[in-house]
């Protein structure tokens, strides 16, 4: 394939599905900026293999997988920190501006789930993903999705009835 017509090919997928992976990445780190770090990095790997990918109907899964991958990467590195830089000290805290229509409660739940938990509930409830289509993303087998998620609301159950029951009925 010749170098502009699969640049072409990739800056039309880039700017077409672009802002939809931000949203996950964003939901699946918690942070806006890990995420978009995350979403360049996914993209890059992406461009690298562009030729390697033959099913172009997948690119989304085969996407997600990395992002998910790449946020994995994340919480295993040592040096990273729950911080967030300020210009006045004392911090107060930080407020997740991100919403999607969920509501602030909804989301500070959710974020305060151990990240495996979070990764489900995002990919399920957010993304509306299977629990094969979220094994895959992950890595892990179906059985562990289940587990992850079970656990997670029972998580949010304990902590919020409210909160629980929306993510039950969807």
């Amino acid at each position: 394939m010749a170098v502009g017509t699969r640049d072409a090919e990739f800056a039309a997928y880039m700017q077409a599905r672009q802002a939809a992976l931000l949203r996950t990445a964003v939901l699946l780190t918690g942070d806006p900026h890990a995420a978009e770090d995350v979403v360049a990095t996914a993209l890059a790997k992406l461009y690298l293999a562009w030729d390697k990918v033959r099913d172009r109907e997948s690119l989304d899964g085969y996407v997600r997988r990395i992002i998910a991958n790449e946020t994995t990467s994340l919480w295993r590195r040592p040096w990273r920190r729950r911080e967030v830089a300020a210009e006045v000290l004392p911090e107060l805290g930080r407020e997740d501006t991100y919403d999607e229509g969920r509501g602030a409660a909804v989301w500070r739940a959710v974020s305060s789930l151990p990240p495996r938990q979070r990764a489900v509930v995002v990919l399920r409830y957010y993304e509306e993903l299977s629990e094969a289509e979220i094994a895959d993303v992950l890595g892990v087998s179906p059985g562990t999705v289940k587990s992850q998620a079970s656990r997670a609301l029972a998580t949010l159950r304990t902590s919020n009835p409210d909160l629980a029951i929306g993510l039950e009925e969807r």
